[in-house]
């Protein structure tokens, strides 16, 4: 079976916070990421990762700021404040995605969201190929003006969340995942044959 098929989502908290992702490696999944289509060669996909420990804590403890910032006191959720902290501590890569959308450009702001979404399907299957589990996050503060600002960009690019990569922790066997069956899905316009 091709990864495609293979391929499942590693949360942070199954993933090997010891491990380290040699830089090398980051760079070929971002080169694999970076070919993904793209209408008029746009190629929106802007990529700002974060390994050190000190990065991923700084990343954090951003998160919890701009949670508790958009957020009203009264419905804070401290396990969403513990997750925010705890993902970018226990994955040894963090990337952060972001579609940058040129405002007189001729592509649509839907266009370049989907190549984003390309470039990261791209990734996460190249990070699999290499033995890495991965799992796309989109919390609200990850996605927010308040993060763009944060990251030091404008108002021309858009967050789509963050992407943890990082070992799988050893004996902890991949999740078992189904579809439901295709024919429900497809539906044929040519005549029968």
């Amino acid at each position: 079976m091709s990864a495609y098929r293979n391929r499942r989502t590693i949360k942070p908290a199954a993933m090997d916070p010891r491990s380290v992702v040699d830089r090398d490696l980051i760079l070929s999944l971002l080169e694999d990421a970076h070919w993904a289509p793209t209408h008029g060669l746009t190629q929106p996909w802007r990529f700002h990762v974060f390994t050190s420990p000190e990065a991923r804590a700084e990343l954090g403890s951003a998160l919890v700021e701009i949670y508790d910032t958009l957020t009203p006191e009264s419905v804070r959720d401290d396990a969403k404040r513990a997750k925010l902290v705890a993902g970018p501590e226990r994955a040894p890569v963090v990337i952060v995605l972001l579609a940058r959308i040129d405002p007189k450009g001729k592509i649509p702001e839907w266009e370049e969201l989907a190549a984003v979404s390309c470039a990261a399907q791209n990734l996460m299957l190249s990070a699999h190929e290499h033995g890495l589990g991965s799992f796309w996050s989109t919390p609200p503060a990850a996605c927010s003006p308040e993060f763009v600002q944060w990251l030091g960009l404008d108002g021309t690019h858009r967050a789509l969340g963050l992407l943890y990569l990082g070992r799988p922790l050893a004996g902890n066997p991949p999740p078992r995942s189904k579809r439901s069956p295709l024919a429900e899905r497809v539906r044929w316009h040519d005549p029968a044959s």
